[in-house]
């Protein structure tokens, strides 16, 4: 009798996310498969996209265009090793000219794009008409010519049965689907899978109607180590907590390039391919592994999915019903030190929405040797001087913190569990200590009123000493939740996909205005404007651990 055919999975990572990392999600599901030794392949089609993009000739480009063109690999390798990032100045520049060659790529009517984000002047991530419309003509997509000659090439190799395309932010969104249109025409006997943070919002609305029943054949919502396990064959995985899998390299795939020896003298490759020396850091000391945007490999990684706080009012992991799932703490501990000895990363990244005072006392109490960052909410724990002067010895160079507003009203009345008071002495030990602090306000929520934001305000300038960077973001209202029913409401974006909804704010505190205010008054305050400019372009809060204090 014969053996089963064991089934083949390729994992693909859709354009456009920021290039700094690799995918976290992608290395999970990774490291599921491999643990039960079904054959995988991951491709992070984003990074190689980009850099294919990056390789496409320009003719009749404004001087600033050509001249970041000619200096590309310069900039490429120089966002590779530590040195730039000694010099904001320096870093700012070579990042500002490459996403110029990006932006100002040739045959991309209808689009922009930049380092991190892609739009259509017409289709829209949100609307399920236009999606399909991408699957239907893929060939419109400005990727089209490097997913059509990598997909055949990778199909031809690999011969995979299965193949899972993680969608997690809208800028992959249109992207996302010309992939699939590409697929499902060129390739119709391959099982589609289709999940990611974006695609779990979807599936968790109520009322969900799949609108792509046609054309992908499972759509997975929450985490998919379980259901991907399912699809190859293991039906019975009890285990949850695969450690995540890194051990791929994402290669240059070479067509027919030639290297002339410089710089500005390359010879272009054929349509769909791009030159290897974009890809292949070029300095010895950068880690091998390392083709993205960063100096050296930075580890992302995840030990929970959900909130623990899970109270915030207009949260949509609780209007999601997202449950809180942690991966014990020892055990993070143990998978941490293992991918830290294998993968030697300069930066770890960890995920979560917020790190539970368990695992922040943990990371504290068994340092890792390598820095490391993520999010936090402020908690009793940073009260204390000697805890914080810990985490920083453990590694911590920088914490995300969720301080949202400078009016405890406003805090209360979100269900933030926040003190204010606290915050104030949290952001003073963290300093001491010499831990950056990466703080998100946000602006335009149904409690507040221009008197409150000038609150938030004198807030920011009291402390401003003690913050290294900031989050201004605008208040959205996501498009159900027991919140969003008591409240007044109109479509604020067209599509039957929308994870938001437009409000008449109860207080007539109305986007427009918010936004003039953080324009003309909070931005340009002389206290916070130099922390508004230091925030690295595009990459933001990836890349501000390296200009930590």
């Amino acid at each position: 009798m014969a053996r089963a055919t064991r089934p083949h999975v390729l994992l693909l990572n859709p354009p456009v996310v920021k290039p700094s990392e690799p995918p976290p999600g992608l290395a999970r599901l990774a490291g599921a498969l491999h643990h039960f030794g079904i054959p995988c392949k991951v491709v992070d089609l984003n990074l190689e996209g980009l850099f294919s993009l990056m390789d496409t000739p320009r003719v009749d480009s404004d001087r600033w265009t050509q001249r970041s063109f000619r200096h590309r690999l310069t900039n490429l390798v120089a966002l590779r090793g530590p040195d730039l990032y000694r010099n904001f100045d320096r870093y700012h520049r070579s990042v500002m000219d490459l996403n110029r060659v990006i932006e100002k790529t040739p045959a991309i009517s209808g689009f922009h794009l930049t380092l991190v984000n892609f739009q259509h002047r017409i289709l829209s991530p949100v609307n399920s008409r236009d999606l399909l419309r991408a699957a239907e003509v893929p060939e419109e997509n400005p990727f089209f010519p490097y997913f059509e000659l990598r997909l055949t090439t990778l199909i031809g190799d690999e011969n995979p049965t299965i193949v899972g395309l993680s969608l997690n932010y809208l800028s992959q969104a249109l992207c996302t689907f010309a992939l699939i249109g590409l697929l499902r025409g060129r390739f119709p006997g391959l099982s589609l899978v289709l999940g990611g943070g974006l695609v779990t919002s979807w599936v968790r609305r109520p009322g969900w109607k799949n609108p792509f029943s046609g054309l992908v054949d499972h759509l997975v919502a929450g985490p998919g180590e379980l259901a991907l396990l399912s699809l190859a064959g293991i039906q019975h995985a009890e285990e949850r907590h695969f450690i995540p899998n890194f051990d791929y390299t994402t290669t240059p795939f070479r067509g027919t390039e030639k290297d002339s020896g410089g710089d500005s003298g390359l010879q272009h490759p054929a349509p769909g391919t791009f030159h290897p020396s974009l890809f292949t850091p070029h300095a010895s000391r950068l880690t091998p592994r390392s083709p993205y945007l960063a100096p050296g490999f930075v580890l992302p990684y995840s030990a929970a999915g959900g909130c623990y706080w899970n109270r915030c009012a207009f949260c949509p992991e609780r209007a999601e019903a997202n449950p809180y799932l942690p991966i014990p703490v020892d055990r993070v501990v143990t998978q941490l030190q293992v991918l830290a000895q294998t993968t030697t990363p300069v930066l770890i990244h960890l995920l979560d929405n917020a790190l539970s005072p368990p695992l922040l006392k943990a990371l504290a109490t068994n340092p890792m040797g390598v820095p490391w960052y993520g999010f936090a909410r402020i908690t009793e724990q940073f009260v204390d001087e000697d805890f914080c002067r810990a985490l920083q010895h453990s590694g911590c160079v920088m914490l995300q913190l969720g301080v949202e507003s400078g009016d405890q009203g406003v805090l209360d009345h979100e269900g933030k569990g926040i003190d204010l008071s606290v915050v104030a002495r949290a952001l003073k030990n963290l300093r001491t200590a010499g831990i950056a602090t990466y703080v998100y306000l946000l602006f335009g929520t149904p409690t507040e009123t221009i008197v409150e934001a000038r609150k938030t305000l004198q807030f920011t300038v009291a402390h401003a000493a003690e913050i290294g960077f900031l989050n201004l973001a605008v208040f959205n209202l996501p498009i159900y939740g027991p919140e969003t029913d008591k409240l007044r409401t109109r479509m604020h974006y067209e599509g039957d996909l929308s994870l938001y909804v437009g409000f008449d704010h109860p207080r007539g505190w109305h986007r427009a205005q918010v936004r003039q205010f953080l324009d003309k008054e909070f931005k340009r305050h002389p206290a916070v404007a130099p922390i508004i400019r230091r925030d690295p372009p595009f990459f933001t809060s990836n890349h501000a651990p390296f200009f930590a204090p």
